[in-house]
């Protein structure tokens, strides 16, 4: 049997001129170390001025779909963002490495933003959301306001007091600095999106979260389900943005 469309869409990758460069970045960062992050891709109209509103999409991207692009561009639009990052860490909370290499997301993630002025495309070398907004603030001008956008399963794990020494010191700090924005994703509709947030314990971060509807067409959809088509080698044409599909051209 030949090459699936996922060992295809991965050779593709590995020769575009940059993929080296990027797997080197990636190798050049150290979750052991401070928080980094390294933007690959600055925004044509990015935040040079305190106090203005970055979007921060932090995903696995394995890969990109329409379901990620709705999210992004649906919260870009209502909370008037002044700049939109894409942010794909090198170590992620419960989610190891397989599927895409990390590299070949990048690139995905940089093709999908090419030509919008607002998007940047970053890389970082921690996964708790703490971190991140640590290492922003070094890059980035003092009061700017980070909103986090993510799917109700991330909104979960946030909560989980697994990552956490101190709990809700921890979590006060992060809050303090950033807001997130919650789509429902699948069965998990708004009322459980809202239920969930309602329990005694996490009630008292309510007014830091907001929640995003996507339709039904989007929530269903998902990075395992392009996968696993691409295995088959079926059409994905439905389920990921024309820049990824170019991508197998």
């Amino acid at each position: 049997m030949e090459n699936s469309l996922l060992e295809l869409l991965i050779q593709k990758c590995e020769n575009h001129p940059d993929y080296e460069r990027y797997t080197e970045l990636f190798n050049r960062l150290d979750p052991t170390a401070s928080p980094r992050i390294e933007l690959v891709r600055r925004a044509e109209l990015s935040i040079s001025e305190r106090g203005k509103k970055l979007g921060i999409f932090s995903g696995s991207f394995n890969p990109l779909t329409l379901a990620h692009t709705k999210m992004i561009e649906d919260t870009v639009a209502e909370y008037e963002l002044d700049e939109l990052l894409l942010l794909l860490a090198k170590a992620n909370v419960d989610k190891t490495v397989f599927g895409l290499p990390l590299a070949a997301r990048l690139l995905m993630l940089e093709r999908y933003t090419k030509n919008r002025e607002k998007f940047s495309v970053g890389v970082s070398s921690h996964g708790r959301y703490i971190d991140k907004v640590t290492a922003l603030k070094v890059i980035l001008p003092p009061e700017t306001k980070f909103h986090f956008i993510v799917g109700y399963d991330t909104l979960v794990r946030i909560f989980d007091p697994k990552y956490y020494t101190d709990f809700h010191a921890e979590l006060g700090e992060l809050f303090m600095e950033a807001r997130f924005v919650v789509a429902n994703r699948a069965e998990s509709d708004i009322k459980t999106i809202e239920s969930f947030m309602n329990q005694p314990e996490i009630r008292r971060y309510v007014p830091y979260v907001s929640c995003l509807l996507l339709p039904d067409v989007y929530a269903y959809m998902s990075s395992t389900e392009v996968r696993e088509l691409l295995k088959r080698g079926e059409s994905i044409e439905h389920l990921v943005p024309p820049s990824v599909l170019a991508m197998l051209d």
